[in-house]
């Protein structure tokens, strides 16, 4: 069986130094990375990731991530939803702060109590959504249950935050170039799982899961079906000469 990537969350933090609350949520997404829920969750660089880091985009499209902004401009939530779909929940540190009746935070490098009362109230939250989040991954039913899953990689393989490759794909669906993340993982587990590309049940157990891990318009669903279908008979025709 091949080792597929552990689901982890990745914490895409706001990156403005201009507010406190910005700097709240970077506080708070390192104490959750490295106290709270350390080996469960990856921090995104957002300043690299609206750069174009392709290794930073290809995880968020993998794995679920939970954005952390510090006031309603929201430019991490905007930015992981333009580039890499729209994440699994959202905190606005501000938002928290008017919840729980705090005062606002003041300072920067060095936050305030105000500040410091912020940080934890955020990182309880974040905590809550990645358990959230994790708790239906498990739930999600897909063939590789709590683990993400790999099609003949075509260059360039994204390489993701947490260090673990996140291979893509170039499919032609339609006339027109798709990226799909993760294809040749789900067609090794599907393949030694024994489902045949003629089986009638295996296209739609692999559409399912693809859909767990990558974005199917609406209204394309037989499209990508066919298109990762004729991939996957591809595949095991490889499988078999060797």
């Amino acid at each position: 069986m091949p080792r597929l990537p552990e689901r982890k969350v990745g914490i895409v933090a706001c990156s403005g130094e201009e507010l406190p609350v910005g700097s709240v949520t970077r506080f708070a997404a390192l104490r959750v990375l490295h106290e709270l829920r350390p080996g469960r969750t990856v921090t995104i660089c957002l300043p690299l990731f609206l750069a174009g880091g392709e290794g930073d985009r290809a995880f968020a499209r993998f794995h679920p991530t939970i954005t952390v902004d510090g006031c309603d401009l929201r430019c991490a939530a905007r930015g992981t939803e333009r580039y890499s779909g729209a994440p699994a929940a959202s905190i606005v540190v501000e938002a928290l702060v008017a919840e729980h009746g705090l005062p606002q935070p003041e300072g920067r490098r060095r936050l305030d109590d105000a500040g410091k009362q912020a940080v934890e109230v955020t990182a309880r939250r974040l905590v809550q959504l990645v358990d959230e989040v994790l708790s239906a991954e498990r739930g999600s039913g897909a063939i590789a249950g709590n683990a993400a899953p790999l099609v003949r990689p075509s260059p360039p393989a994204a390489t993701c935050s947490c260090g673990s490759g996140v291979p893509v794909t170039r499919l032609v669906v339609d006339e027109a170039v798709v990226e799909l993340l993760a294809l040749p993982l789900i067609f090794q587990q599907v393949f030694e799982a024994g489902r045949r590309p003629d089986d009638p049940a295996t296209a739609g157990e692999l559409l399912a899961t693809v859909k767990v891990y990558n974005q199917v318009p609406p209204g394309a669903d037989r499209s990508y079906r066919d298109a990762v279908l004729r991939e996957y008979a591809a595949f095991c025709r490889r499988q078999a000469t060797r």
